[in-house]
Order: structure tokens, then sequence, then C-alpha cells
């Protein structure tokens, strides 16, 4: 079958990028300091050249695959020239500084990612763009192009991309002393956690479930509380509206102070997390991952050899 090769137009592609990044073509035109018009007419000629849709319009306005293919060849673009010298500026720049597209859990988020994102901020002065997921589905982002790093409990290998293991973050079952009295007065067992309120982050959250299967063996079909959030799920669990597992290093200042108990004290549940990042051969890719090889060295749990 005979392939049909074109020389991309950069412009045109920087406003699709654009479009797609910040919803509208409004918002497109002021990151590139254009009118809305020329932004349309750079998007609706380069769609007519190409003869595919790259942009579905609505609100917000979203990626075609093929869009999300060239908006992901557009990032990678961006991140090599960021590396060249000034004098090599080939006009595939827009009036936005690039930035590092990652997918990251939010219990990471929350505790040790933070550490890593700033050191790397403060080495290479460059910018990052986050999106959340559960981490055993950030993988799926990379694979589909979106980002081009993740914190992922997947380990399993993603095309054009390095899988390193940097450690485990460390779970404790908790709930408040009121609830523990209330729900659990006579001790904890498999009946008496399908009849207490559990809080799950998402409908992705099975931490909860994994960990009554290990620790009583139990199938967990407990009434659920929806908490997407890290500081939520802390702040709810001290309410007394329902036990969950929580970031151990999040925990232990409120097990210090009296507020949450451990359901069984001295059981962690370690969930191994791994870094997959682009073979990209970019300068900032590089710099991430060495921030985050040394944050996780300092703050997350060994993993098991």
């Amino acid at each position: 079958m005979k392939q049909y090769f074109i020389m991309l137009d950069y412009p045109s592609l920087a406003a699709v990028a654009a479009v797609v990044r910040e919803g509208s073509f409004e918002k497109a035109a002021a990151l590139l300091k254009i009118t809305p018009s020329a932004v349309s007419q750079r998007v609706r000629g380069f769609e007519e050249r190409l003869g595919i849709a790259l942009v579905v319009r609505g609100q917000p306005c979203t990626a075609t695959e093929q869009g999300r293919e060239l908006c992901a060849h557009f990032d990678k673009v961006r991140l090599l020239e960021a590396d060249l010298p000034m004098s090599f500026a080939n006009g595939i720049q827009d009036s936005s500084r690039p930035s590092l597209s990652i997918a990251v859990n939010a219990d990471s988020l929350a505790t040790w990612f933070p550490y890593a994102m700033a050191d790397f901020a403060r080495t290479t002065g460059m910018l990052v763009e986050l999106t959340l997921e559960d981490e055993g589905h950030t993988a799926d982002r990379l694979r589909t192009g979106e980002v081009l790093a993740v914190v992922t409990s997947d380990p399993e290998p993603v095309a054009g991309c390095r899988t390193i293991a940097v450690g485990s973050l460390s779970y404790v079952a908790c709930a408040s002393p009121d609830f523990v009295a209330r729900y659990f007065p006579t001790g904890i067992d498999g009946d008496s956690l399908n009849i207490a309120p559990v809080m799950r982050f998402n409908r992705k959250d099975q931490l909860q479930g994994r960990w009554a299967k290990a620790a009583f063996g139990t199938d967990l079909n407990a009434p659920t509380h929806w908490i997407p959030s890290t500081q939520g799920f802390l702040d709810l669990a001290c309410a007394g509206l329902g036990w969950g597992l929580q970031p151990k290093t999040l925990a232990k200042p409120r097990i210090h102070a009296g507020t949450l108990i451990e359901l069984v004290p001295g059981d962690t549940m370690d969930v191994p997390l791994f870094w997959t990042v682009s073979r990209l051969h970019a300068q900032a890719i590089q710099a991430m991952t060495s921030a985050v090889k040394k944050v996780a060295r300092q703050h997350l749990q060994p993993v098991p050899m």
C-alpha cells in the first residue's frame, strides 16, 4: 500500500495542541497571542491538508485519536527543542514555555512526589503538567500518548518507554476511636468489616478490598463512601465517617495524636511504585527521572529484591 508523507506545519500543529490543551479556541488564541479566527483558520486548514479531523469541537474541545497522536508528537518536539541553543530556534515554539506531562496518583502527590517536582523545577527551570489518575491506571495515559511519564503500580512494559522500580508506598488501615467503638466493639473480623462503612477514593480503588482479603480472608462488600481526595480521606476518617487505608506518613501524626487508630496495629500494606518514562532523549526527562529516583530513595520503602 502506498504511503504519503506530509511535512508537518508546526505553527498549525501548535494551534491544534493549544486548543486541545486549553479546551477552547479563545483560550488557545490568548496563549498563542493571535486572534481566535487565526487559530480556527490554522486548525481547519491543517485538517483539510491532512484530510482528517484533529479536534472535536465542544465544551471543552478535545482531540480525536489522530489529534492525540499529533499533540503527543508536538510535545516531544518541544521538549527536544528546549535542549537546543536559542540560535537554532526554528519556529516550532509558541509563546508558552514547554512543560513535561506526567500522570501521578493522588497519594503520591500528597506525600513524596512534590519534592521530586520541586527538585526538577529548581534544576531545569521548566514546567510540569500533571494528570491525576489511579496508580493502577496511570500507565494507560502513557500508552495513549497523553503524557510522557507516569508514577504507576503497573510494572508491565510500555512500548518506547523504560520502567524503573522506585519503592513502595506504605498504607495502614485506620479509623477514628469513636468509629472503632461503634462498629468494632468486640474486635474486627470479616463480618464486622462488611457492616462498617468503608471509604474508597473512586471506583478504581481496590486497596481496601485487597487489605480485607489479606488480613481477614473476606471479600469486602461494605457500605461505601466515595471520597476522591487524599486530604479529604484523612480528615473524614478522623471525623468518624468511615475506615480506610491511609498513607502511613500522613496517618502517623494523627495516630500519635489519638485521632486515628490502626485497625490492626503494626500491619501495613505496601504498594510497589514504578516510574515509567518515555525513552525520548530530552534533558527534561533525564532531569525528572533523576529527581524521582533521588526523592523516592528518601521517602519510599525499598522494593524487596
